[in-house]
C-alpha cells in the first residue's frame, strides 16, 4: 500500500535531484523493457518530468510509478547509479513441519 507520506518524501527526494543524471528503467510488455538515461527536469505536485539524452524528449512520470516499481529510476552520484527507491528485500516464511 502507497501511503501518502511515500510520495512527500519521494516529492522532496525528486526536487532535491533535478539537473542530476538518471536512468529510467520499464516495461512495454510482451517481455519488452527499456532503459534509458535522461535527466530530472522539474517536479510538480504529481509528476515529475525527465528529459532523455538519446533524443531530447521529455516524458512525465507520477510519483507512484516509482513507488509501485513500475518505473525504475537510478541516479548517478558522481561515480556510480544507485536506486531512487531501495529494493523489496523479499523474505522467506519459514514453513513448520508436522509430524505425524
Amino acid at each position: 500500500m502507497i501511503y501518502q507520506e511515500d510520495i512527500t518524501n519521494l516529492q522532496s527526494d525528486i526536487k532535491e535531484k533535478i539537473g542530476q543524471k538518471i536512468i529510467v528503467k520499464g516495461s512495454l510488455g510482451r517481455s519488452r523493457s527499456f532503459e534509458k538515461e535522461a535527466t530530472i527536469e522539474k517536479a510538480y505536485p504529481n509528476i515529475f518530468v525527465v528529459k532523455y539524452e538519446e533524443n531530447e524528449r521529455n516524458v512525465s512520470y507520477q510519483y507512484k510509478d516509482v513507488l509501485t516499481r513500475t518505473v525504475e529510476v537510478d541516479v548517478f552520484d558522481g561515480e556510480s547509479y544507485s536506486p531512487l527507491v531501495p529494493p523489496i528485500l523479499k523474505t522467506q516464511k519459514k514453513v513448520k513441519a508436522s509430524l505425524s
